[in-house]
């Protein structure tokens, strides 16, 4: 068995301290990265109806424009906390935003179908770099103690950057075409990915394992998979955005058809309810710090409960008011899984991380593009019932435990 390289005595750890002017950087600098990843993977989703009329494709094979992006991610976010081991945390997100930034304006001038699905497939394998690493950051460098704040701020900049990045697209589609709404997406963020390069602190706590020793991350993997406590919250993960990603994706096309007939303008303006999730998940980040990590998962996926069965009546205000609800439980269950991952994981946080998002994205991916049969045959009912299955059975899944204890690091 080949020597590991052990992460520092925690009690010699040199952290990030809340109210510092690294902290303070270090939020914003995640707070761009956030915005930057998360706008180009989900940029698409108030576009899939025009590339329904655009391409002559079906809602579900309009949706692989979305859930071909996640599951490349998901893959790509394995290797990458592997080899941000040897690589760097730092270097390798911003390697990453470039690279997902270039990708976004090719995908901008790309004519064919096929060949648009196959750009977004390598952005989201790019863009993979950003998410585990960043988790991984925060576990590595933030004083424990203020660890659920921190993560809570950068899952609101993701959350900001979701909202910005669909928005963005329904209201600029609306006064010129979605080729060149995507490219002042793409130079936006290659805007935010020179920020991110300025202001985040240099890593304090990693310790470097130079090379590639595929055994030492098998068992770093495997280890994090037998861990109970862990793989609860990878199976959180999956449930989590499997329930949020698939009502989006087929809200988009329920408005736009009978009887709302909503422009892709107005459609886009559903989105400003990410605001709630900026909100949401930055106070349940600080919530989890105080009265632990169980009842405000079991709180979160409640709320998306509630919230995806407000949407079957067809008043808009109701319609709306459910899609809040599903958005606030979305984002608090997401920013306290996140956070739990660090105490849960003891060493490797990255390894972690990546198989936190692994099932995270292919959650999106899978559920999102399953969710397309169930509306094609069913309508918005079937998509209801779909999502109410997996928001009850992480609720069961969750008041089953006997408890998730928050661990010192």
């Amino acid at each position: 068995m080949s020597s590991v390289t052990k992460p520092p005595d925690p009690s010699a750890a040199r952290w990030i301290r809340s109210g510092s002017a690294d902290y303070r950087k270090a939020e914003w600098a995640l707070f761009f990265a956030g915005f930057a990843s998360y706008s180009q993977i989900y940029c698409v989703q108030p576009l899939l109806p025009a590339f329904v009329q655009t391409f002559n494709v079906s809602p579900a094979e309009s949706s692989l424009a979305l859930s071909l992006t996640t599951g490349l991610l998901a893959v790509s976010i394995v290797l990458a906390g592997a080899f941000s081991q040897a690589l760097g945390r730092r270097g390798l997100m911003f390697c990453s935003m470039l690279l997902a930034a270039v990708s976004s304006l090719v995908v901008a001038m790309t004519p064919d179908w096929l060949a648009l699905l196959a750009m977004r497939a390598v952005g989201g394998f790019v863009i993979g770099g950003v998410p585990a690493v960043a988790i991984a950051y925060l576990s590595e460098e933030i004083e424990p103690d203020h660890l659920g704040k921190a993560m809570g701020l950068y899952v609101a900049g993701t959350a900001f950057g979701g909202m910005m990045g669909r928005i963005s697209m329904g209201v600029l589609t609306g006064f010129t075409s979605w080729r060149v709404s995507l490219g002042l997406l793409g130079v936006a963020c290659l805007a935010a990915a020179i920020g991110f390069l300025a202001m985040l602190p240099p890593s304090r706590n990693f310790v470097p394992k130079p090379g590639f020793d595929l055994g030492f991350h098998l068992r770093a993997w495997r280890g994090h998979l037998v861990n109970r406590g862990l793989l609860r919250i990878y199976v959180y993960g999956f449930l989590i955005t499997g329930v949020f990603v698939t009502l989006f994706n087929y809200t988009v096309f329920r408005l736009s058809e009978a009887p709302y007939f909503l422009s892709q303008t107005a459609i886009s303006m559903f989105f400003l309810v990410y605001g709630f999730g900026i909100a949401s998940s930055s106070v349940s980040g600080m919530l989890a710090d105080r009265f632990g990590y169980r009842p405000l998962l079991a709180s979160g996926f409640l709320t998306m409960l509630l919230g995806v069965l407000a949407t079957l009546p067809d008043s808009l205000i109701v319609i709306f008011g459910g899609i809040v609800l599903a958005t606030i439980g979305f984002f608090i269950a997401h920013a306290v899984a996140s956070a739990s991952i660090g105490p849960l994981a003891g060493e490797y946080k990255g390894h972690a991380a990546s198989l936190y998002l692994l099932f995270y994205y292919m959650g999106s991916s899978i559920v999102g593009s399953v969710g397309g049969w169930f509306w094609e045959h069913g309508g918005w009912p079937f998509v209801v019932g779909l999502t109410v299955v997996l928001a009850c059975a992480g609720l069961i899944l969750v008041l089953s435990e006997d408890r998730i204890q928050k661990t010192e690091v």
